[in-house]
């Protein structure tokens, strides 16, 4: 098989969780471990970071290993899902896996894991790891799939763990209140693995604090001692930040969730150094203001053109609409906004509805994977939140009428799920 010949068989064969949702979601450790064992424990071949999360997880990860990559490691990055081609969840310094290893990897492997039946994301995970081994990485930045507690990449001891935020997602996996999330969540910490917690609240607080406590491990909140004092969006698309350690610090990512996203890797810095890893204040400064040149992210508040401005972000959820909402509302003031919008149909659909601005044009699509929300059924939930606009089949279809009918002081924005962004960025390859 050819590299595409070998993808559309991955696709066919190992069940995908962004097409089929739960059907692609395969809780328990047992594949993994089968794999892992089939594979040569390639993960004990290179030091790791683990980070976790409801939102800010790829932020976090590509921005810290853009810090390492600076500072002349050899950086390994694992992510999810990929939004234009799948070997960008598998990165060498920003470089990803070559179409040969994916092929090479599936044939020599799949008269093992065809009885096996792991998901998509046990196979991909162990790809990565494999690789990163033979790439002989010196640290893998490995971002968590599903929760913690029981996600695939939890064979991993890292050198840290990095916990983002909890909000509400994938409740049907990982449980309908903030405690019992952050509980899934709170797997990963490690005995004698500190753990940095980049948000928390009343109810997700003791629940880290009783793990940590439980594996006698030390844990840092970031939002105690802040490292971020103030930001300003600056015109270029940057933010500028204020910060105790670095004074003034600029940041590539300009959506206003990076914030907190900054201050969490700001605070995990110092438990990076206490565990061996070296690099300079220079180092930092270019990991954030060049993170998707070194890392090749994509999706994150990114600017496609400025007349009219297009936005796309791959936020989908309440957590992140609550920063996707108040900034467009920032940027749209003396401008029509439109927005682009489609979701999958497993999301708190109608409180993400209920966030959006009531006075932007809306067109209403699904993205290219069998979870989308049909188009006329959004568009229909969307009409009780006082939502309106048109149903397109297509994100092309539904961007290029938000063009055409954009003047060139408008702001289109186009999201609501990742795999909305997906389409649109593949549209333009």
């Amino acid at each position: 098989m050819n590299y595409k010949e070998t993808i559309q068989y991955l696709y066919d064969c190992v069940p995908m969780f962004q097409n089929i949702g739960a059907q692609g979601y395969k809780e328990g450790l047992d594949n993994t471990l089968a794999l892992d064992e089939r594979l040569g424990h390639p993960h004990r071949n290179f030091r790791t970071i683990h980070v976790a999360g409801t939102n800010g997880k790829g932020s976090c990860s590509h921005t810290l290993a853009a810090i390492l990559q600076s500072a002349g490691y050899k950086v390994g990055l694992y992510t999810s899902p990929h939004l234009v081609d799948f070997r960008e969840r598998i990165r060498v310094n920003g470089e990803t896996v070559s179409e040969d290893f994916v092929v090479a990897f599936v044939e020599e492997h799949r008269s093992f894991f065809e009885p096996l039946q792991p998901s998509f994301f046990e196979l991909t995970t162990a790809m990565a790891f494999k690789y990163f081994a033979e790439q002989k990485v010196d640290v893998a930045v490995v971002e968590v799939g599903l929760g913690g507690r029981l996600d695939c990449t939890n064979i991993i001891t890292p050198a840290l763990s990095v916990i983002t935020n909890i909000s509400f997602d994938h409740t049907q996996y990982l449980g309908d209140t903030l405690a019992k999330i952050a509980a899934e969540k709170a797997g990963i910490i490690k005995a004698g693995v500190p753990v940095v917690i980049g948000e928390s609240c009343a109810e997700t607080k003791p629940v880290f604090l009783a793990k940590a406590q439980d594996v006698n491990t030390s844990i840092t909140f970031a939002e105690d001692d802040a490292e971020v004092i103030s930001f300003e969006p600056q015109p270029d698309g940057t933010i500028l930040y204020d910060t105790r350690s670095f004074g003034q610090l600029q940041g590539e990512l300009a959506g206003l969730c990076q914030e907190k996203n900054t201050n969490t890797v700001l605070r995990a810095l110092p438990l990076l150094r206490q565990a061996g890893f070296e690099f300079s204040e220079q180092d930092v400064r270019r990991g954030f203001m060049e993170v998707c040149e070194m890392t090749a992210l994509m999706g994150r508040w990114q600017r496609l053109q400025s007349s009219p401005m297009v936005i796309c972000d791959t936020g989908h959820n309440e957590g992140g609409f609550r920063y996707i909402t108040r900034q467009l509302q920032l940027m749209a003031q003396g401008r029509q906004l439109r927005i682009v919008f489609g979701m999958v149909s497993d999301k708190d659909v109608s409180t993400v509805l209920s966030m959006l601005p009531r006075d932007a044009v809306y067109y209403f699509t699904k993205a290219s994977v069998r979870r989308s929300l049909y188009e006329y059924d959004l568009m229909q939930q969307a009409v009780r939140f006082g939502l309106r606009g048109t149903a397109y089949p297509t994100v092309s279809e539904a961007y290029h009428s938000a063009l055409d009918d954009a003047s060139p002081d408008d702001l289109i924005y186009v999201g609501g799920s990742s795999y909305v962004v997906a389409d649109l960025l593949s549209s333009f390859k």
